[in-house]
């Protein structure tokens, strides 16, 4: 089916992203939500849900190598890693090319949204069925809660999440914060999408004071520019245990990379540094 239609996310009462419509691709409704994917002139393939953007081909790259590598990096061995949300699975993809990572656990709450982007975002689903990957179908808050109360451990956990409404609110949470704590290695690192620095600054600073709640040794965000986010400035929160993202020797992730033979498209060593250094004095 072919159009000539615009789709637009109303991003707050008083803002509005729209973008002019290739194609429909999908359009489905699970038990949490309406999930649409679209192909848009501008931003290519696009997943929509409950009429949010998520995800789009053009700039999804800066995203999802942001809420990866930086933590990946910043353990410096990580092997067991965990990924809640994300069911586009470009988080998976950008996980996967660490060859030191032996397991991914990727915990989803709705299949429907994987399914929809293994057939129609294959650029980013590339990965989910990779033989390292284990699918879990299942809310992430019940997930850590569980695996907080067993011997299991993650290296670094990634919290690609969608906004704190709904179900999703419950990921922004102190009880969250401290099962993830509990979950994670003595040296582990955890990172978070945590919302837009100009729209969301009272989030954040919340979100800081929980994580330094449940003990973690080093805290500090991430910005950067999102083009279809709101407001096109965005932000993530790193947290670790031990190690400062800043203390990871450049020439150490330079030659993983190269060694690794690591493709991307926004990361590398200098920008490492930069998204933790470049804070907006408003921010700090």
């Amino acid at each position: 089916m072919k159009f000539d239609a615009w789709y637009t996310e109303p991003q707050t009462e008083n803002l509005s992203l729209s973008t002019k419509i290739k194609d429909i691709l999908y359009v489905g409704k699970s038990e949490y939500q309406e999930i649409q994917v679209i192909d848009t002139y501008e931003y290519g393939k696009t997943l929509i849900l409950e009429n949010t953007y998520q995800t789009t081909e053009r700039d999804e790259f800066i995203y999802h190598e942001l809420i990866s590598h930086p933590a990946l990096f910043t353990h410096g061995n990580p092997k067991n890693v965990l990924v809640i949300g994300g069911g586009d699975g470009g988080t998976v993809r950008e996980v996967l090319k660490h060859e030191t990572v032996e397991n991914v656990d990727f915990v989803e709450l709705d299949g429907m949204v994987i399914e929809a982007c293994k057939k129609y975002m294959p650029t980013l689903s590339c990965k989910i069925d990779d033989e390292k990957v284990n699918v879990i179908i299942t809310d992430g808050i019940k997930y850590v809660a569980d695996v907080a109360k067993t011997e299991k451990r993650y290296d670094v956990i990634i919290v690609d999440c969608p906004d704190p409404v709904g179900p999703a609110a419950g990921l922004f949470e102190m009880e969250f914060y401290n099962n993830l704590y509990k979950c994670l290695t003595d040296d582990g690192v955890m990172v978070q999408q945590t919302e837009s620095p100009l729209l969301h600054e009272s989030l954040i600073s919340k979100i800081k004071g929980h994580l330094q709640d449940a003990g973690f040794g080093f805290i500090r965000p991430m910005v950067c520019s999102i083009p279809t986010y709101p407001s096109g400035f965005w932000s993530f929160t790193l947290a670790s245990k031990q190690n400062s993202p800043l203390e990871t020797e450049t020439a150490e992730i330079v030659a993983k990379m190269e060694k690794y033979g690591m493709e991307t498209k926004y990361y590398d060593e200098e920008v490492h540094k930069g998204v933790f250094l470049a804070i907006p004095k408003f921010l700090k």
